[in-house]
């Protein structure tokens, strides 16, 4: 399968900047602000070619364990003292935040191009003078993860979507300051370089990420299939941390949507393509806030139109990377049901094609044989009742309703 992976990981980065923006105050677009300023001071330091793609996969990608970390430390907090006030939960992160460094490396290990980013994401939090999470100089810190932690840095603390008068000379001030204490005075310098006064604009605004893709060849690349699978897998990880309500839901998703593809008799290719979608589905969820997400009661009406807003979110997310086809529709459509009173769009029966209707049905499953803090999980048995039940009302698919309940039997999904 043909992708431009760095579309994907661009598109990814907005959802994974929304996670910060809510529990830690960063501005949108982020991930890719720091991926540019790694990009254009890695230049001056003389890096050339797939290297600097890599180093933009790795940048944007720098905080991809967030979500994951979130969960771990909301579990530790078991009376809730330091994730009920915004204060406390933005100091108890702080205070153990090596951990989304460590998590987020493993993550990004089955990356294609993993060799080139090695202990990038680790060490970003790294200072040259040793006094970082790892204590580790800078003669002991891969230049990438130099290179995102100076760049990740100034964005946190200047803003640099907004560049009012004075801003500059502040963070020049700021970088004299820390040279050879947080960043070595070769990547200060470099970076000082890169961004003189008049070249710090180009990172307002939300046209930042065409200004990062025109810094580098935009070429699709064939991926094997289990290389799509394994990016795949880890998309489906980041977005089910987001709430520990559905700590599987996606990578659930997936490996059914796997499953029936191979139930149909489909190729390897369609098959994974079926997995990405399932991986995908929920990626919209990353832009919702925990306080519906995780809700323990029912949503109020208007809690529920903000929580069915994820849909469109995932289709506008999965619409911005190059290559996706199909999967887009496949992924964002699981709300869609046959009547026309699905969401995000109310797509009718003739609008829909199988796989749209199959996503739809597997996330219905899913959904029912979950067991949540409110209630327990479905049986295969009670599950295909409701279903059935909803296929009699043309909400979806009889015969998929049906294939599912062959194909679920003989598995031990059920």
């Amino acid at each position: 399968m043909k992708l431009f992976i760095n579309d994907m990981l661009y598109a990814f980065s907005f959802a994974l900047d929304c996670v910060e923006g809510e529990l830690l105050g960063v501005r949108a677009r982020h991930s890719e602000r720091v991926a540019y300023m790694c990009i254009k001071t890695a230049q001056k330091l003389g890096i050339a070619g797939c290297e600097l793609s890599s180093l933009a996969a790795g940048a944007v990608l720098h905080d991809n364990a967030l979500t994951e970390y979130i969960s771990s430390e909301r579990q530790r907090d078991v009376d809730g003292s330091a994730f009920g006030d915004p204060a406390k939960r933005t100091a108890a992160l702080k205070q153990n935040f090596i951990r989304h460094c460590e998590l987020g490396e493993k993550n990004v290990e089955i990356m294609p191009f993993y060799q080139q980013i090695k202990g990038a994401v680790l060490c970003h939090h790294e200072n040259a003078n040793g006094s970082g999470p790892l204590k580790r100089k800078s003669a002991e810190t891969p230049v990438f993860a130099q290179l995102i932690h100076i760049a990740d840095t100034i964005d946190n603390i200047f803003s640099l979507d907004v560049l009012d008068e004075g801003k500059y000379e502040k963070i020049s001030a700021y970088i004299n300051k820390n040279s050879d204490v947080l960043f070595s005075r070769e990547v200060a310098g470099a970076f000082r370089d890169a961004f003189p006064a008049s070249s710090m604009t180009v990172l307002q605004g939300e046209g930042i990420r065409g200004k990062l893709i025109a810094l580098l060849p935009h070429q699709s690349v064939a991926y094997s299939n289990e290389d799509i699978q394994a990016l795949a897998t880890m998309f489906a990880k980041i977005t089910d941390y987001k709430s520990h309500f559905t700590c599987s839901h996606s990578l659930g998703i997936a490996q059914k949507s796997r499953k029936m593809g191979e139930y149909y008799g489909c190729g390897d290719e369609e098959c994974t393509k079926l997995y990405l979608a399932g991986a995908l589905h929920d990626i919209g969820k990353l832009a919702i806030s925990n306080t519906i997400l995780e809700k323990p009661g029912k949503l109020t009406s208007k809690e529920f139109e903000v929580m069915k807003g994820h849909a469109l979110y995932t289709w506008k997310i999965l619409n911005e990377i190059d290559g996706l086809g199909e999967i887009v529709e496949w992924a964002s459509f699981h709300h869609e049901k046959l009547n026309g009173r699905g969401y995000p769009f109310g797509k009718k029966s003739s609008e829909l094609n199988r796989n749209e209707r199959l996503l739809c049905c597997i996330d219905i499953y899913q959904a029912l044989t979950e067991a949540r803090p409110y209630k327990p999980g479905r049986s295969h048995t009670d599950t295909m009742t409701v279903m059935r039940e909803m296929a009699a009302k043309g909400e979806i698919d009889a015969g998929i309703t049906e294939d599912i309940n062959k194909c679920y039997e003989q598995t031990r999904f059920a």
